[in-house]
């Protein structure tokens, strides 16, 4: 586990491709549970540990995950995190390049649970809910292309379905069309940038965690200088 940047407050993750945010119905122990370890075992921390879940990356997707830890951060996370006022840039590796080469892609999709899968449909379908993302051509490689992608909206595997939708499926992702599937079980989906208030303190936290250098990701290196290094602006302690 490696911890990118902490205070009284907050904890912020560098979450590897393969680990669960929470647990669920396989049984490993999550991510949220190794945290709570770690600040247990760090502060010295007697009896039961808080944290807060504010957000989840899936499983095969990399990147920075942000924990709550103390209710005051999480009531006021939570509620960043639905009027969107925290930026999120997210990486994606994808087999075919986009026809343009920045745009806003604008569906509607289904969740359908049986298959743990969303679907674009019609807007005036029922349980359909409005996805809006930005994207930027960012590099290219032989093979591959990396996006950069914002989003607006945050739905069920929206960056996975929406990019698929338009032809660019995201390598070694098997669910939504990928061709083959990555060697260590991932997707090439990293959440690499972070950028929001301090819940508590009102400092600009500034968070990167580097591209993974495995499989698809080795052609795009260099690409993204910014993410060359975690950014922690904020003092610790706060």
């Amino acid at each position: 586990m490696e911890v990118v940047y902490e205070d009284n407050h907050i904890i912020v993750v560098h979450k590897q491709a393969g680990e669960i945010v929470q647990g669920d119905k396989t049984g490993d122990r999550p991510l949220s549970e190794l945290v709570k370890a770690y600040i247990k075992e760090h502060y010295a921390k007697p009896g039961a540990v808080f944290l807060g879940v504010v957000h989840r990356l899936d499983r095969p997707v990399s990147g920075l995950v942000v924990f709550a830890r103390t209710s005051k951060a999480l009531t006021r996370l939570n509620e960043m995190f639905r009027n969107a006022t925290v930026e999120k840039t997210y990486y994606a590796v994808v087999h075919n390049a986009p026809q343009a080469a920045e745009a806003t892609l604008t569906h509607y999709l289904l969740r359908n649970e049986q298959t743990n899968k969303s679907y674009v449909t019609n807007a005036g379908r029922a349980g359909a809910k409005k996805a809006v993302l930005d994207y930027r051509l960012a590099g290219s490689s032989e093979h591959y292309r990396l996006l950069e992608v914002h989003l607006h909206t945050g739905r069920h595997h929206q960056i996975r379905c929406q990019l698929a939708a338009i032809g660019c499926v995201i390598a070694g992702d098997l669910k939504y069309g990928a061709r083959r599937s990555n060697a260590d079980g991932s997707i090439c989906l990293h959440a690499g940038r972070i950028r929001f208030e301090h819940p508590v303190s009102h400092t600009l936290i500034d968070i990167s965690a580097p591209l993974p250098k495995t499989g698809p990701w080795k052609g795009f290196q260099d690409a993204v200088p910014e993410l060359a290094t975690a950014i922690t602006p904020a003092p610790a302690g706060m």
